[in-house]
């Protein structure tokens, strides 16, 4: 009996250590662990090929002659400084992007390009209807109501100077992230373009819903190739080059449900075929082909070069001169980016459809700080999920030979909002009455028929982080202060006519000019939907250090909510 104790005591105790060990190690292995057990529990099949839609074998007008094709290439992430085209190319100007570049020589470069939103799923929702998506309720990106209870426990194990502030109970009261989406009511530009007669694709990237009712054939597209993973191969695939930031709270969690798959209008799951962003161009050059006869508005959202930094083996080896194996991968990243452009472009000159097609190039948001890589979004300050200029200011250009002169440069501000009224303006269609939109059509500000700015005031807003661009100055504020959300507000005031890169807070010298700026986003904030679901993660943004740097006590910050 004394024996059988003492070997009951030996195995609960080293149960009991198992199982604190695992505790205290459940991050990594939540990271290594979950996508091992995904695969095990629903493996994923092999690629399936995709069924496009076909159009008429001829047409009934020649290219020049009807409604022009239109294409919307949205990057993820991409910074300023990844375009060379505005200021030399990431990677001390030797990573070139000679076919996004083109868009613009050939067409317009607006140099003050704006995302809706400093983080992605805002920004789309923006961007596809016209509207502020605070309008209609999407003010926070959809999280999963286990995320932040995950980041609760990398704050417990790695406690940071500057805390988060996470709401787990609100989380575990959030809906399931599939009901998280753009509402149906909505009224997309896929929408307005089909019922002026066009056939509509979407391929990529989504984040607006994956319940039915707020998917992409909810929403207005024939058909969609649906991105359902973040990987652009498998970990362990012989042609992909990965850089990972394990010390990242945000590079772990991405890791940790990183699966490679898609789906076509709704089907099964399947491997995509080969990396992800070849994968997405040879399928918008399928798309393009199958439909040269008609009129086609091709949505086409790249995953790159948003994380887990992976670029192909080919890639990776055109830059053996940067010695930084991540900024290598991540060149390697870009160079697959501006190649996807250049087989779009060039599938649209073998088919004769090149004149008259309006391509639309911009990025979801800025560059991101937890990447870990200084230069992404230079010259500008601030990261991806600050309103900073390097969180908002983005690439942005457009080009149409049939209607747009090569080489046109728009300085003034302009928004993604604008997308929507430009595109619907291009393809002769009804744009909604029933609604307030936001945005301007482009199109006379390009050609010189009008010469004013498209924009007195621009807004940003997510939660308590909010910002406004009225006539050149840009008011910032947050929440900011360790004694959590109720705490009084940090505001910046820039004159970026003077100021581009915002180098010099003006907030306590300019009272009067805040306090103009403040009534505007009270007098927007008004008109504003209440959010559709609530923020239950506060967290610390650096603005002029990555997420990987050491802290230091002078290091400026802001607070961002979602």
């Amino acid at each position: 009996m004394q024996k059988f104790f003492r070997i009951s005591l030996i195995t609960f105790a080293v149960l009991g250590l198992l199982a604190y060990t695992a505790w205290q190690n459940r991050i990594n292995l939540l990271v290594w662990g979950a996508p091992v057990l995904a695969e095990t529990l629903d493996p994923i099949g092999p690629n399936v090929p995709t069924q496009w839609t076909v159009g008429p074998s001829t047409a009934a007008l020649p290219p020049g002659q009807r409604p022009p094709n239109v294409i919307l290439i949205l990057a993820d992430d991409l910074g300023f400084n990844d375009v060379s085209l505005y200021n030399g190319g990431a990677g001390d100007g030797s990573v070139m992007t000679p076919n996004i570049d083109a868009l613009a020589q050939q067409g317009v470069s607006f140099t003050n390009g704006y995302a809706a939103n400093a983080v992605c799923a805002p920004s789309r929702a923006s961007l596809l209807t016209g509207r502020y998506s605070t309008r209609f309720g999407f003010e926070f990106t959809p999280v999963f109501k286990l995320g932040p209870k995950i980041f609760q426990w990398m704050e417990d194990l790695e406690p940071k100077p500057l805390p988060s502030f996470i709401d787990t109970v609100g989380a575990d009261a959030l809906p399931e992230i599939n009901e998280l989406g753009m509402p149906s009511s909505e009224i997309t530009i896929a929408e307005t373009l089909k019922d002026a007669g066009y056939y509509t694709a979407h391929i990529g990237k989504w984040h607006l819903g994956t319940r039915e009712g707020l998917r992409p054939r909810d929403q207005g597209f024939d058909d969609s190739l649906y991105m359902a993973g973040t990987l652009y191969q498998p970990w362990d695939h012989p042609d992909v080059v990965s850089a990972r930031r394990p010390e990242d709270s945000i590079d772990r969690m991405v890791t940790a449900t990183a699966r490679y798959r898609a789906n076509f209008n709704d089907g099964e799951y399947f491997q995509p075929d080969g990396y992800l962003t070849d994968y997405y161009a040879r399928e918008a050059v399928k798309v393009i082909e199958n439909n040269r006869n008609r009129p086609f508005f091709l949505y086409l959202a790249q995953w790159g070069v948003h994380n887990p930094l992976q670029a192909t083996a080919e890639d990776y080896a055109a830059f053996d001169h940067i010695e930084d194996h991540h900024l290598r991968v991540y060149a390697g990243m870009i160079r697959a980016l501006d190649r996807s452009v250049g087989e779009v472009t060039k599938a649209l000159e073998r088919n004769g459809l090149a004149e008259n097609t309006l391509i639309i190039f911009t990025s979801d948001n800025g560059g991101a700080g937890y990447i870990g890589l200084p230069d992404v979004n230079k010259p500008f300050r601030g990261w991806k999920l600050t309103h900073f200029e390097g969180g908002t200011h983005v690439p942005f250009m457009a080009k149409w030979p049939a209607q747009i002169q090569p080489g046109v440069v728009v300085s003034d501000p302009i928004h993604h909002v604008d997308i929507f009224h430009t595109l619907a303006a291009a393809g002769n269609a009804q744009v909604p009455s029933d609604r307030k939109l936001d945005g301007v059509d482009l199109l006379p500000y390009i050609s010189g028929e009008k010469d004013q700015p498209p924009h007195e005031t621009l807004f940003w807003r997510e939660g308590h982080h909010q910002s406004v661009l009225h006539n050149g100055w840009k008011l910032i504020r947050a929440n900011q202060t360790d004694k959590g959300p109720n705490a009084p507000q940090k505001k910046w005031l820039f004159h970026l006519s003077k100021d581009p890169t915002e180098q010099t807070n003006l907030a306590m010298a300019e009272t009067g000019k805040v306090a103009e700026l403040e009534d505007l986003l009270a007098a927007h904030n008004a008109e504003q939907a209440a959010p559709a679901w609530p923020s239950v993660f506060d967290g610390p943004q650096r603005i002029d250090k990555t997420g990987i740097e050491p802290y230091a006590k002078d290091d400026e910050y802001i607070y961002w909510p979602n």
